[in-house]
């Protein structure tokens, strides 16, 4: 049989072992560092609340991965946020004006839900708090070895999930000795990423705006969006609000290592002054999460990506195509776990 290995438990290597599951016979073992799946499509809940804290929705700009939510996940539990998108300046003055997603989609149980009804919907084995420290390649197979000396393997094919920064670490680390491991760790190395800082905000009072969500589009404010989760239907208590704000990367650079109760006082008062409500500078309850690695600036060069799957190596994530949207991420593992079954 043959054995597939996949570090990190993203939404493209969710979409990449769904593939293999429905075309192939591969035994997949899937190594994740944290406690929970889908990257930075990331849900927590807290009480009565549940929130989306990294990306926020899915969009409907691709069809294939449509069909996937209508076909495989199911919509049971899907939420459709029906409310438009305004926009923000730099002096913090509202508009309308951002054209509407067609669809803007989680789920009751939060965006997580992709990751985990593609998983649950095959044989795949997944190892949660599992962290891969190095990769080695011997007689045309892959091992892994974790941060406790545990060696996995040996893998016909190796996937590779992580945000490019800790993908190029791996590839660093690598015990294998060849021109296209080197022309694909610089191609990984080139790619930038935008750092985000994420305050979630909840207050005991409903906010009545006509809006889902605020972005600043001329991306000189310190915040660049702010979402309300209350629009999602099962996830915030009617007469209650949950406000999600995520910082520019300059100010998240600036702020990463800081006390999280400055920042997210510091990022209470923004929205208060953005929205136009003084008590939202003082939330009754909230949450927060630095995300160092949160959107590629670009996607990652084609040639070295290509040469390495000869190998059996395969990368995917929204940084492959470098789109840092989650249909990006699910798009690249629909399209690389075909690859790997035809080569398979």
């Amino acid at each position: 049989m043959t054995r597939v290995g996949v570090v990190g438990a993203g939404a493209g290597a969710a979409a990449l072992t769904h593939v293999l599951d429905r075309t192939t016979d591969a035994e997949v073992t899937v190594l994740e560092k944290s406690g929970g799946l889908c990257g930075r499509a990331a849900t927590r809940r807290h009480g009565d609340l549940t929130y989306d804290y990294g990306a926020n929705y899915l969009k409907s700009d691709d069809g294939r991965v449509n069909d996937l939510v209508s076909e495989v996940l199911g919509t049971d539990g899907l939420v459709d946020v029906t409310e438009p998108v305004y926009t923000f300046d730099r002096d913090g003055a509202v508009s309308p004006g951002r054209a509407a997603d067609e669809h803007k989609w989680s789920y009751g149980a939060g965006l997580t839900q992709v990751a985990k009804r593609l998983f649950g919907g095959t044989d795949a084995t997944v190892h949660r708090r599992t962290r891969v420290e190095s990769i080695a390649r011997d007689d045309g197979s892959w091992t892994l070895t974790d941060t406790d000396g545990t060696e996995w393997g040996p893998f016909d094919a190796l996937v590779l999930n992580p945000p490019a920064p800790q993908t190029a670490a791996l590839l660093r680390s690598t015990d294998w000795h060849d021109d296209r491991r080197d022309a694909l760790l610089a191609a990984v190395e080139a790619v930038d990423y935008r750092a985000v800082y994420t305050a979630v905000l909840h207050y005991e009072f409903e906010l009545d705006r006509p809006y889902y969500a605020l972005v600043n589009t001329d991306k000189e404010h310190d915040v660049g969006w702010i979402a309300r989760e209350e629009c999602k239907a099962g996830h915030v208590p009617d007469g209650q609000s949950l406000l999600v704000v995520q910082s520019v990367h300059d100010w998240a650079i600036e702020h990463y290592d800081d006390d999280a109760t400055e920042n997210v006082a510091a990022l209470a008062g923004m929205t208060a002054d953005i929205i136009g409500d003084d008590r939202l500078a003082e939330p009754a309850w909230s949450d927060h999460q630095g995300w160092r690695y949160a959107l590629p600036e670009g996607g990652v060069a084609s040639g070295p990506v290509d040469s390495a799957e000869d190998a059996g190596l395969y990368c995917v994530g929204d940084w492959v195509p470098g789109e840092g949207r989650l249909h990006a991420a699910i798009r690249c593992g629909l399209d690389a776990g075909e690859r790997m079954a035809y080569a398979l």
